[in-house]
Order: C-alpha cells, then sequence, then structure tokens
C-alpha cells in the first residue's frame, strides 16, 4: 500500500496509530529514499522496476519523449501515455513486475485513486503481460472496466480528503483483487496525503484528516486480512513515493527563459538547434534542447546558476562537463529521454506553521502549501515499512535503502528471477534469512562556477 506524499516524520502514535503499530511489527526503513526527480509517476515506475529514471524513461510527470514528439512537452497521463504506447510500444523502457512475474505464470494487479499516469505506468502492457491496473477513469485491460462498474457501481467523485474512492478502492481489493484474481502481487495506491497537502500545507488540519482517515482504512485491511485468514502467508509493505516541502515562492520559469532569449521554436516545427523545451515538474524543471545544441546548453547553464531560485543543476553526460554542473549519471537520469539540463529548485530546512522543515521554490504551487519534485533533505526522504513472514520484527535499518529497491526484494521474496539488469537492490539485511547490517558509504560531489555576480557551488 502506498501513502501518496507520506514523510516518515508523520508516522506517529498521534496521527497514525495502525501504521505506527505496524512499524513495531516489523521493519522500518528509517533512510529510505525517492529517485530524483521527487514527483509520483517517476516513482511508481522505478518501484516497478527497478530502474533510475533514465533506464525506465518516464524521466518527470511533464516531459519530451523524444523518440514520440521531440517538439512538444507532454504530461505523463493516461491519454496521452497510450498514444506513447501506440507509437512507440514502450511507454517504459525496463521490463516492469507485471512482465516479470507474467513470465512466471505469476499476476501483478494495481488499483489506486491517484493520477491516471501514475495508475498506468503500473502495468502498460496488462493485455499481453495478463494482470491489471484499475483507476476510477480507466481500466487495463480495458474490458474490466464495464464489469467492475457493473458489480461495484460508478466511482465516487474526488473530495478532500480523497476517502470515498478510497473506500472504492479497498472494497474492489478485498471483494475481487485478493480472494477472485489472488495475484502474487496486488498493489494499492492512496492519493493521500498528497493531494490534501497540495490543497492546504504539510501539516494543515485538512492534511492531518486525510493522514488519519488513510492510516484508518490501513487498519480496516490488515484486520481483514488477520480475520480472512490471509496474515500468516502475505506480507504487507507501506510506502510512499516521495518527502515533502513547503513553497516559499511561486517561480514562472518558462518565461524567465523566453524573456532571457531562450526560443521554444515554432510549434510543432523542428528548429535548427539550440532552441528550448521547458518542462515544469513543480520543485525541478527539465530543459530539452533541441539537437542536443552544446553551446545553447552552456549559455543556459550559466544563465540558470545566476537565478537567486536555482538549486542543484545537472547536465547530461553527453554534452561533456559543464562548468558548475554535475553529471545526470549521479542521479540515474541518463537514457534515451533524459533532458540536456535538469534543475532542482533552491531550498532550505526552515519549519513551516506546523513545525514540518522544508522550503523550496515552486513552478506550479503558492506560497505556504505543499509541493515536492525537488532535490531537498525533505522531499528526497519518503516512508518504506515491512513486515510479514519474509521480514525481521520489530526492527530499525539505518542502512540507505529507497524506492529503487522495491521490485529486487519483492522477486528476491517470491523466489523469481528477473533483477538481472535492475539498479536497485534486494534489502537482505531487511529479510529473516538476511544478514544483521550492509556496509555502506556516502560520497560527496561538489562543482561551483566564477560568475559575474559571484559564485554558484553546489
Amino acid at each position: 500500500m502506498v501513502f501518496d506524499g507520506l514523510q516518515p516524520a508523520q508516522v506517529t502514535p498521534e496521527l497514525m496509530p495502525n501504521l505506527s503499530r505496524f512499524a513495531e511489527r516489523g521493519v522500518f526503513f528509517a533512510n529510505h529514499h525517492p529517485v530524483f526527480p521527487t514527483v509520483t509517476r517517476v516513482n511508481a515506475a522505478t518501484m516497478v522496476t527497478g530502474r533510475y529514471p533514465g533506464g525506465h524513461g518516464l524521466v518527470a510527470n511533464t516531459m519530451v519523449a523524444r523518440d514520440f514528439d521531440p517538439d512538444r512537452v507532454i504530461p505523463a497521463m493516461e491519454p496521452v501515455l497510450a498514444e506513447l504506447a501506440k507509437a512507440t510500444r514502450r511507454v517504459l523502457l525496463a521490463p516492469t513486475l507485471a512482465d516479470i512475474l507474467s513470465s512466471h505464470g505469476r499476476e501483478y494487479t494495481a488499483i489506486g485513486v491517484g493520477t491516471s499516469g501514475n495508475a498506468y505506468v503500473h502495468n502498460p502492457r496488462a493485455d499481453t503481460s495478463g494482470g491489471a491496473t484499475i483507476h476510477p477513469e480507466f481500466t487495463l485491460p480495458a474490458s474490466l472496466r464495464d464489469r467492475l462498474e457493473s458489480r461495484f457501481g460508478p466511482w465516487p467523485e474526488e473530495a478532500f480528503p480523497n476517502t470515498p474512492r478510497f473506500d472504492r478502492a479497498l472494497r474492489i481489493l478485498t471483494e475481487h483483487i485478493l480472494p477472485e484474481r489472488a495475484p502474487a502481487v496486488a498493489l494499492i495506491w492512496s492519493s493521500e496525503p498528497d493531494k490534501s497537502q497540495h490543497k492546504a500545507g504539510v501539516g494543515s488540519d485538512l492534511g492531518n484528516a486525510a493522514l488519519r482517515e488513510a492510516d484508518s482504512r490501513f487498519g480496516g485491511l490488515l484486520d481483514w486480512l488477520d480475520s480472512t485468514g490471509r496474515s500468516d502467508g502475505m506480507d504487507v509493505m507501506a510506502l510512499s513515493d516521495h518527502g515533502y516541502s513547503t513553497v516559499s515562492e511561486r517561480i514562472d520559469v518558462e518565461s524567465k527563459v523566453r524573456d532571457a532569449g531562450f526560443p521554444d521554436g515554432p510549434p510543432g516545427v523542428s528548429g535548427s538547434g539550440g532552441e528550448v523545451l521547458v518542462a515544469a515538474n513543480g520543485g525541478c524543471v527539465l530543459f530539452y534542447v533541441r539537437k542536443s545544441d552544446v553551446d545553447t546548453t552552456r549559455r543556459l547553464a550559466g544563465w540558470l546558476m545566476a537565478q537567486p531560485w536555482c538549486g542543484a543543476l545537472l547536465s547530461s553526460d553527453a554534452l561533456g562537463p559543464i562548468d558548475g554542473a554535475l553529471p545526470a549519471s549521479l542521479i540515474g537520469t541518463v537514457g534515451p529521454r533524459s533532458p540536456e539540463l535538469t534543475m532542482s529548485f533552491r531550498w532550505d530546512s526552515r519549519t513551516n506553521t506546523a513545525g514540518y522543515p522544508g522550503f523550496a521554490y515552486s513552478t506550479s504551487s503558492e506560497p505556504g502549501l505543499g509541493q515536492h519534485g525537488a532535490m531537498t533533505r525533505h522531499e528526497m526522504r519518503n516512508t518504506m515499512i515491512a513486515a510479514g513472514p519474509s521480514f525481521k520484527r520489530g526492527v530499525r535499518l539505518e542502512s540507505p535503502s529507497g524506492n529503487v529497491d522495491v521490485a529486487p526484494t519483492v522477486l528476491r521474496i517470491l523466489g523469481l528471477s528477473g533483477a538481472q539488469g535492475m539498479d536497485g537492490r534486494v534489502l537482505e539485511e531487511a529479510l529473516v534469512d538476511g544478514p544483521e547490517g550492509v556496509d555502506w558509504t556516502t560520497e560527496t560531489h561538489n562543482a561551483d562556477r566564477r560568475l559575474g555576480s559571484g559564485v554558484y557551488r553546489q
């Protein structure tokens, strides 16, 4: 079960008593991380592929897929992703858990009430790989939608918190997916607390209500597993896709880029090279330079570094070194759909009115509201807790883990092959037959560039 946008600091007996008790009986991954950009669809794709964004190809919530349309920034939402699938025959560039399980004669079924794009990437090839994806707006395979609506009725309207829709998802999970389909892996995705934190802020009354309601439903699910005798043979993983911060100021990056003299070219027509496409993603921005023009990219990088809202800046390894930028390979975003430059907004660790640390600039929200997408310490830390027959009991792990480790760990628990080529690792130290700990180190990477107004340093 995924709690969208849940921070580890929110897992408390006051806000989430059921999840807190669940953590006590299992493994709490205290050093867990999303991939960057810290947006939902990117991390959903990472969870099911075990790959960093460059490897699975869904590099942001809004992006350019040059194998699809090199002149357009597209939203990674279901209608467009379906177009991408039809045109290129591959939404993701790596096999998913659904694909791998299918090769072993097993099934992956996902149900979620977040965005259509998030749901779509869990099993884009359900028509051929089997299993299913279920969402209020569509299903994969498409034929499943009418059967479910005939049985369970139409989906409730979206709400804040989005509990009515999640209640419907839980009903489908417990009455259809688990007892009737009996998949090897089932996923249920709650859009909370993300939906309410975007609307009212981290730690707001609405956000806290969303946490309590999501936790109540999680407790109900655990009770159902117990009452139906499924608990003893089932592992449960509760996790989130990313952390959160608070918006300090909204920045219209695209307008500023155009005002600085970087054109985007005529719509629908490939330019001569050097035009810049801007893909805004909340706390980060991706910059695609037509024909990967090196001179334009270098000028753009220098201009960005001089802006007071520019934080970490990474450049495509294919361009060669750019003064002040770090190589994108450090964060796993190098691949066929990678941008020339990726920028996280500048951030700090001030606390908001509810006491939650982390402020950052944003492309899409207003000051004081919740956001994610950036490389802040607070967004780059998310939640994972696991319990069941495969996991140790009452353990808090400080070794680094991440959403990229979910797929290989699931395959290890199931005793199935298919993790070869994944970027993630099996979290052996969490398993009952695993070691007490693992060796790990931290590396620090620095870059700087002297500008007319001073020095940019990251």
